[in-house]
């Protein structure tokens, strides 16, 4: 079971790389960076911090989720534990925001599946996904 989870790790890890280099760069598809330039205009407007004051400009906003999401998917793929581990919150997180984002401009819910299926998987990576911790011989 073990094995399952590591690739479960590995390939939400690299899945969460890959769309923080789309939200980066239009090297991959143009069309796709395009049109997340253009959601990431509606997105600022609705930024939960909104309510203090704090109102990302739009291209900024896309750098800033794109790039922690191509750092906290690096390590949650191939990090260390502890690494993991805070990776794991940072995308859980960012997957939280996405579902709100989404809710608030009144997205179809067909819309929020993606961000609620990586946040679930994010979630039990971090229950279930880590070695039971081994029992002391001398019990």
């Amino acid at each position: 079971m073990a094995a399952a989870f590591t690739a479960l790790r590995v390939l939400l890890g690299l899945f969460f790389l890959l769309t923080g280099v789309v939200k980066l760069s239009d090297q991959l598809s143009a069309d796709l960076h395009r049109h997340m330039k253009l959601q990431f205009v509606r997105f600022a407007e609705v930024f939960p911090l909104k309510e203090f004051g704090f109102v990302p400009e739009p291209g900024r906003y896309l750098e800033v989720v794109g790039w922690v999401e191509v750092v906290a998917g690096l390590l949650l793929a191939f990090g260390p534990q502890l690494l993991q581990e805070i990776s794991n919150f940072v995308l859980s997180v960012i997957m939280i925001g996405a579902i709100y984002t989404l809710l608030v401009l009144r997205e179809p819910l067909a819309m929020c599946t993606p961000a609620t299926l990586c946040l679930g998987l994010l979630l039990l990576l971090n229950i279930r996904g880590h070695a039971a911790p081994t029992k002391p011989k001398f019990e």
